[in-house]
C-alpha cells in the first residue's frame, strides 16, 4: 500500500495537480464540453409536478454503491487511498442491469463520486479518478450503456462532501465550487439523459456544508439549464421537516440513518432507501452473510411505500471484482417474484414548489411578544428545526418578528411551527419606518408558505390572530427566490 501511495503521489506531482490548474483557468475556457442538442432531453421541458409523478410511478429501483470504498472495510474511505486499489478483474455492468431486471426494478443509480472524492468517470477536473487506476475504464459510461440497453432509466449519485479535495466544513473555496459545477456539467453532458441526480453530503448534520457554503440555487439552476427534466434530490431529511420540499425536488429518506417516511401522513413525492446487505459498500463478509429478506424488502418497503407516493430504492453493492455476489443475485430474483409493478400508482396531492434559495433570515436577530425564558425568539432563526420559540400562554395577541439588519428583497416566507396551532394569522413587513400588510390567511397545517410579489423591507412579522394552542415557531424562513 505504501508503494502504491508513493507511485500515485509522484504521478499527481508530475501532473502538476491538474485539478487546481483546471479549476483556476479563466472564465473563457470551459472545463467540460458544452451540451449539444442530442445530449439534452428531447422535447420540451416538462412541468415539475409531472416529473415528480413519473419518478413516483417508477416504483422500485437499484442503488449501486460502487467506488473506492468497495476496496476498504469502511464506507467512508481514506481520502488518500491510492487509485491502484481500484482494480476489478471482472467488472460487468450488464450483470448489474440484468440483476435489476430480475427484481422488476425500473432504474438504477450509481455512486459516481462518494465522500472521499474518487471519480469513477473520465473526468478532466482531477487526476483522482478511475482512468488513473489499473482499470482505466469509464465505469459511469459502462453503467449507463448497460442499464439503457436493458430498458432501465438512469440516475446518478454525487457527493458534495469531498474529503480528498478538502471540500469540507471551514475549507471551501471558490475553486471547490467551480469543481462541483464542472463535474456536474460533465456528468449531465456526456452520458445522455439522466432522470435524476441524488446528491449527498450537503447541509446534513454530519457534513455541515451549508447551502450557502456551496450555493444550492446556483447548482440547482445549472443542473436544470443542462437537463431541464433532471430531478434534483438531496438526502437532507435528517434536518428538514417532512411537510415541505426544502432544497430538493423529491423528499428523500435514508432509513438506515433513522429517517422514516410516515405511512399515514406523507403528502409529498418521496424516495426511501435501504441497503440489501449490511452496509452500503461491499465488505469481505458479504458473500457468507445473509442479506435482508426479500419478503421484508417487498412487503414492508416497496409495496406500502408505493401507495404513499414513495419510490423505494434498494442498494446492492458489487464486490471487488465488479460483480454482484451470488446471495444478492438470488435475493433479487426472489424479490422479482414478489414485487409486481403496478400500471397505476396513487397521484400525490398538489404541493408547493421546492424552496431552493438561501434563507436570508438564518441567524438573524429576532423579537417577539413575551415567551418562555428557555424558549426565546432566537430559537426560531437558529437554523435548527428541533428548537422552538414558544409564546407565553398568558399572551392574548402573540407576535414574532425577524430583523434582516438592513433593507433586503424577499418574495417568499416559510414558517415551520412545532404544531399546527395557528388558525388565522397576518404577515407584515417593515420599510421606510412603517409596517405594511403583506397577507392575512387561514391555516390548518404545521407549515405556513406564502409566495408573493417581491417586496423590500428591513423586518417581517407574524401576528397570530386565532390559535388552537400556544403558538410556537421552529424556523422563520425568508427567501428571495429567482422568478
Amino acid at each position: 500500500m505504501n508503494t502504491h501511495k508513493t507511485t500515485y503521489k509522484m504521478k499527481t506531482k508530475k501532473l502538476g495537480y491538474l485539478l487546481m490548474t483546471v479549476i483556476t483557468l479563466s472564465a473563457g475556457i470551459t472545463l467540460a464540453p458544452e451540451p449539444v442538442s442530442a445530449q439534452v432531453p428531447k422535447g420540451t421541458q416538462l412541468p415539475l409536478e409531472q416529473l415528480q409523478q413519473q419518478f413516483v410511478d417508477l416504483g422500485f429501483g437499484m442503488f449501486i454503491h460502487y467506488n473506492i470504498p468497495t476496496y476498504m472495510e469502511d464506507d467512508w474511505a481514506d481520502p488518500d487511498a491510492d487509485p491502484a486499489i481500484f482494480n476489478p478483474k471482472k467488472l460487468n455492468t450488464d450483470q448489474w442491469a440484468q440483476a435489476a431486471k430480475s427484481a422488476n426494478m425500473t432504474y438504477g443509480c450509481l455512486t459516481t463520486k462518494h465522500h472521499s472524492g474518487f471519480a469513477i468517470w473520465d473526468t478532466k477536473t482531477t487526476p483522482y479518478n478511475v482512468m488513473n487506476s489499473p482499470l482505466k475504464r469509464d465505469v459511469v459510461k459502462e453503467y449507463v450503456n448497460s442499464f439503457r440497453k436493458a430498458g432501465l432509466k438512469v440516475m446518478l449519485y454525487y457527493s458534495i462532501l469531498d474529503t480528498h479535495h478538502k471540500l469540507r466544513p471551514g475549507q471551501i473555496t471558490p475553486e471547490h465550487i467551480k469543481m462541483v459545477k464542472a463535474q456536474l456539467t460533465e456528468l449531465l453532458t456526456n452520458y445522455g439523459d439522466v432522470s435524476a441526480l441524488i446528491i449527498d453530503g450537503w447541509d446534513a448534520p454530519w457534513s455541515r456544508i451549508s447551502y450557502d457554503d456551496v450555493p444550492f440555487e446556483e447548482i440547482y439552476n445549472l443542473i436544470k439549464s443542462i437537463q431541464p427534466n433532471c430531478l434534483v434530490m438531496d438526502l437532507n431529511a435528517a434536518k428538514y421537516p417532512s411537510e415541505t420540499l426544502f432544497y430538493t425536488d423529491i423528499k428523500s429518506y435514508e432509513q438506515g440513518a433513522g429517517q422514516h417516511i410516515s405511512k399515514e401522513n406523507n403528502k409529498l413525492p418521496a424516495l426511501a432507501c435501504l441497503p440489501l446487505q449490511a452496509n452500503w459498500f461491499w465488505k469481505s463478509s458479504f458473500p457468507s452473510t445473509a442479506v435482508k429478506t426479500p419478503e421484508s424488502m417487498v412487503n414492508d418497503n416497496a409495496v406500502p411505500y408505493n401507495q404513499i407516493y414513495c419510490n423505494f430504492i434498494l442498494n446492492v453493492a458489487p464486490n471487488r471484482d465488479g460483480l454482484i455476489d451470488e446471495n444478492a443475485l438470488l435475493a433479487l430474483k426472489e424479490i422479482g417474484k414478489l414485487y409486481k409493478p403496478q400500471a397505476s400508482l396513487p397521484k400525490f396531492p398538489k404541493s408547493e414548489p421546492p424552496v431552493i434559495s438561501s434563507n436570508i433570515a438564518k441567524k438573524a436577530a429576532a423579537n417577539s411578544s413575551w415567551s418562555y425564558d428557555m424558549s426565546i425568539m432566537d430559537f426560531a432563526t437558529d437554523d435548527n428545526f428541533g428548537t422552538n420559540w414558544y409564546s407565553h400562554p398568558s399572551v392574548k395577541s402573540p407576535w414574532f418578528e425577524v430583523d434582516l439588519g438592513k433593507e433586503k428583497a424577499f418574495n417568499t416566507v416559510v414558517i415551520t411551527m412545532a404544531k399546527a396551532n395557528a388558525i388565522t394569522y397576518e404577515l407584515e413587513y417593515y420599510a421606510n419606518n412603517k409596517w405594511y400588510p403583506l397577507v392575512q390567511a387561514k391555516n390548518t397545517e404545521r407549515m405556513i408558505t406564502q409566495r408573493f410579489d417581491r417586496k423590500w423591507g428591513e423586518k417581517l412579522r407574524i401576528k397570530f390572530l386565532q390559535f388552537r394552542n400556544t403558538p410556537s415557531i421552529a424556523e422563520f424562513g425568508v427567501f428571495n427566490e429567482r422568478k
